[in-house]
């Protein structure tokens, strides 16, 4: 594996100096454009039990709204101030990196020892190539990408009122999502899905994955069934940070989840390289 702040060898992959200025330079990590409002709205429904905001995870204890926020600035970097409570708010570049090269340890454990794994993810208009090129990586060495409960569908709640239909599917390489009636793949919090997928595997497989790779409520389903489970997250989406504070997710990466796909490519090769997948 590359050494920090040294050019990773392979194809494309940066350095740490220089994966840093590139995800400031895009707003991946530094100055983001996610509302500080936003942050700390959803912090406070998270300290309330809002379970649409714990992504399918069961703490061991309740949290404060103030104690979620001492977790946010330790693990993600957001402004400390608490009477910061309207504008943009922060994403630590060095926590970011620094949580990648925690994920990539566990996958390139992942792939030493052949591992079966899954892979998901709730933001796949923008994050689907990063889960894409790591499952086909892993593939490569061995590991199994399981694609359990490929089709099952199920109803949610439409925000203002009525239900519609989503359905799990998998995208090449074998990354879970979910695609609705019209077609088209649709953000979610849900751990529903993930929940699912593991409950099939546990009744009619020989198989259950040793990690999960994804995001949001497929990430902390995962954490919550003991599966080892790493991801990103958005500084307003607290649940993975508050689960690997605890210990239920090995690796939360904090990030900008909703940036042009094109610009998480260097990372997603300094994520390779790491991992010793490059």
């Amino acid at each position: 594996m590359a050494r920090p702040g040294r050019r990773a060898k392979g194809a494309g992959a940066p350095s740490r100096d220089e994966l840093r200025a590139h995800l400031v330079r895009t707003m991946i990590a530094g100055g983001v454009a996610t509302p500080r409002q936003n942050n700390l709205l959803h912090f406070r429904r998270l300290a309330a039990g809002d379970p649409y905001y714990a992504f399918g995870l069961e703490f061991k204890r309740g949290y404060t709204e103030r104690e979620i926020l001492e977790i946010m600035v330790e693990r993600c970097g957001v402004d400390p101030d608490p009477r910061h409570v309207y504008g943009d708010d922060t994403i630590d570049p060095d926590l970011t990196i620094g949580a990648l090269d925690r994920m990539a340890a566990r996958i390139g454990a992942a792939a030493e020892a052949r591992s079966p794994v899954v892979v998901a993810t709730g933001h796949p208009a923008t994050l689907t190539e990063v889960y894409q090129a790591v499952a086909r990586a892993l593939a490569a060495r061995g590991c199994a990408v399981l694609t359990p409960a490929d089709g099952w569908e199920y109803e949610v709640d439409r925000p203002y009122g009525g239900t519609e239909l989503r359905r799990l599917v998998y995208a090449p390489g074998g990354v879970a999502m979910l695609e609705g009636d019209d077609g088209r793949t649709h953000h979610t919090h849900d751990p529903a899905p993930m929940e699912r997928m593991l409950a099939v595997l546990a009744a009619e497989s020989g198989q259950w994955p040793d990690l999960a790779i994804a995001d949001h409520g497929w990430a902390g389903a995962a954490g919550q069934a003991g599966v080892d489970a790493v991801g990103f997250a958005d500084c307003n989406d607290p649940a993975l940070f508050v689960g690997e504070a605890e210990g239920r997710i090995v690796a939360t990466v904090p990030l900008d989840d909703g940036v042009s796909p094109q610009h998480y490519r260097p990372l997603t090769a300094y994520l390779l390289e790491r991992s010793g997948l490059g």
